[in-house]
């Protein structure tokens, strides 16, 4: 298959429509209330239903107790969890084993030092996702718009399959996929107008960026 393509934060019809039309592989949903991107349950539901099976639907979240993944997997129907937060291995191994669901893990990357997680955390998750680390104590953990040193990813070895986010736009994406060799990437403020407001043209722009700069490479995503 060819390189993952996920459009994270999206929280309307519009958006959503855009998304599965212009042939995204996975379609992200922040439950997270300190996000522009944040929807409801009810707003999950009536999503849900929109993207039925056409994409992989995501739920994201940061540091959720179970009440809360509970309620938010029941709304969603989620193919896949995404963790975001400060979870830890013995965590993330948790939520996989009660809910039954592969999970993705998000890891902020500003040096070298910070692959270190990679390991650790591929032993656990099923995906893993590398996202540029939040510059300050309490910022929101992604969709800031801002990306990382690519080359520390050169060529990386994981035990998992993986996905690039952070600053990622239509300009951008071919050298990020000529540095990194990504098997997925990850984008949310790169295909927007404004925080939460996604725009058709940039998602097509994105996303037909993607596949071409991966045909070029001969890059693909993960088997199976």
């Amino acid at each position: 298959m060819s390189v993952i393509v996920k459009i994270c934060g999206l929280a309307t019809e519009d958006g959503l429509d855009a998304a599965l039309s212009c042939g995204a592989d996975m379609v992200g949903f922040v439950f997270f209330d300190k996000s522009p991107r944040h929807v409801t349950l009810e707003r999950a539901a009536s999503l849900a239903r929109r993207a039925a099976t056409r994409a992989c639907k995501v739920l994201v979240t940061v540091d959720a107790g179970d009440a809360s993944l509970a309620a938010a997997i029941k709304a969603l129907d989620p193919g896949l969890l995404q963790l975001h937060g400060c979870e830890t291995p013995e965590r993330v191994a948790a939520i996989r084993a009660r809910f039954g669901l592969p999970v993705m893990k998000a890891i902020g990357i500003f040096a070298e030092a910070d692959l270190a997680l990679v390991p650790v955390f591929g032993g656990v998750a099923d995906f893993l996702l590398f996202d540029a680390k939040p510059p300050l104590v309490g910022s929101r953990p992604g969709g800031s718009g801002t990306s990382f040193d690519w080359s520390l990813l050169g060529g990386i070895e994981t035990k998992r399959p993986w996905l690039l986010a952070g600053g990622l736009n239509a300009s951008n994406a071919a050298d990020a996929l000529a540095q990194t060799g990504a098997p997925g990437v990850d984008v949310s403020s790169g295909v927007e107008n404004a925080p939460g407001v996604k725009d058709e043209a940039k998602i097509a722009a994105f996303i037909a960026a993607v596949r071409g700069a991966a045909e070029k490479l001969g890059l693909s995503g993960p088997v199976g």
